[in-house]
């Protein structure tokens, strides 16, 4: 029988998505301000977490939340909700972002959704159910040769230029082409579609990570071991790829398990 929380994420992803599309299609109806050195912030965030926060906590109301935007609550059974991933996009009229909402299960990740409201793609897994892109299977590339592949690789100013570059550097140095869209859910969310090879980032945080760290691993990939440490609460490097990819990426990123 499908997981309820499963069933309600989906459906809950879908109402943030529809807001945040109504919201980026008029462009007069927010203003842009900064979190931080390219933090980009908009009042949508936290009106897209509120809604989804009072939808599943109306639907679970023992469950607790950590969210970008708002409470950090964890527990047994803890939702970990990214508003808008890729708000610089949003802000910039780039339409490339999407809500991510997982769900963690004594601290380990039970349901996965990330829901691209410009594309209509709903990428959604529940542990040992698969991963689906709008209900149809997903499977990861399978792409053998470093040289055939496609590496998205995240940017962040908590690692800095130096750390980026380097393993910008390494990755290409074996082979690979780079990308980066500016979306970290969206980025895992296309590994776990075979749209691209491999995601790296030398620090990303929970909520940008989790639903596409369920996605890939139902998808049959390889993703590193986020959670480990304080990962939940002060997030970590990840690796997510093709598993014939895992020991070269492991290898030029330094991101192992």
């Amino acid at each position: 029988m499908p997981d309820p929380r499963h069933l309600c994420a989906e459906a809950v992803a879908r109402e943030a998505g529809r807001l945040m599309r109504r919201r980026f299609e008029d462009r007069s109806s927010f203003s842009l301000s900064f979190k931080g050195h390219q933090d980009y912030l908009t009042e949508v965030d936290g009106e897209v977490e509120r809604l989804v926060v009072s939808r599943l906590s109306a639907l679970f109301p023992g469950d607790s939340f950590i969210g970008e935007e708002g409470s950090r609550e964890a527990s047994h059974s803890v939702w970990v909700i990214d508003p808008i991933d890729g708000t610089a996009n949003f802000a910039r009229g780039i339409p490339h972002f999407c809500v991510s909402i997982a769900h963690l299960e004594d601290y380990r990740p039970s349901v996965g959704v990330i829901y691209d409201p410009m594309r209509d793609e709903m990428y959604s897994a529940a542990v040992g159910a698969g991963a689906t892109l709008n209900g149809v299977p997903l499977e990861v590339s399978g792409v053998p040769d470093i040289r055939s592949a496609t590496v998205e690789i995240g940017w962040n100013m908590r690692s800095g230029p130096r750390s980026f570059l380097a393993v910008v550097e390494k990755v290409m140095r074996e082979g690979a082409g780079m990308i980066r869209a500016g979306s970290g859910a969206l980025g895992m969310a296309f590994v776990a579609a075979g749209r691209t090879d491999a995601y790296i980032e030398t620090h990303i945080n929970a909520w940008d990570v989790l639903a596409g760290l369920l996605l890939v691993h139902e998808a049959g990939g390889h993703v590193s071991d986020f959670l480990a440490g304080e990962g939940l609460a002060k997030g970590n490097p990840v690796l997510a790829c093709t598993p014939q990819l895992r020991e070269v990426l492991a290898r030029a990123s330094g991101i192992g398990n």
